[in-house]
């Protein structure tokens, strides 16, 4: 899965979460939702265990369900859960340090590419997933 699609894919696993009220899901229901493959939920899944958004429940009966009320998860709690590191990374390569702008670039992009790390993070802060599930059910009408 890309890394564009990943955060897409969470923010669907958790709006469907909140939006069963706190009944527990199998992997297999929530990719039934998505539409791809449970292996591909379950790693998320566990991305989002790790960042204590989810928990799960093993055995009949068991599933997963949201850790947190639907409103105390932000759009920017689920992206820091999947998508760990920055938005614009640098070149991994070190610019030639005999040019004029190899020698520059980076330490010239890097002011940049912070701020608009922060401007993404601080509009995503703004909407919870009880947002998108109120959103979803005004659109399903």
């Amino acid at each position: 899965m890309s890394t564009n699609s990943r955060f897409t894919v969470a923010i669907h696993i958790l709006t469907l979460l909140a939006h069963g009220g706190g009944e527990q899901m199998t992997s297999e229901y929530i990719a039934g939702s998505v539409n791809t493959h449970p292996v591909v939920i379950r790693r998320l899944l566990a991305l989002l265990r790790d960042a204590r958004l989810v928990t799960s429940q093993v055995g009949v009966g068991g599933g997963w369900q949201l850790m947190r009320s639907p409103k105390g998860i932000t759009l920017r709690d689920i992206y820091r859960a999947v998508e760990g590191g920055p938005l614009f990374p640098l070149h991994s390569n070190t610019p030639n340090p005999r040019c004029p702008v190899g020698s520059t670039i980076q330490s010239a992009l890097t002011g940049h590419f912070e701020e608009a790390q922060l401007a993404l993070e601080k509009n995503l802060e703004r909407t919870t997933v009880a947002d998108l599930v109120q959103e979803v059910g005004a659109l399903a009408r």
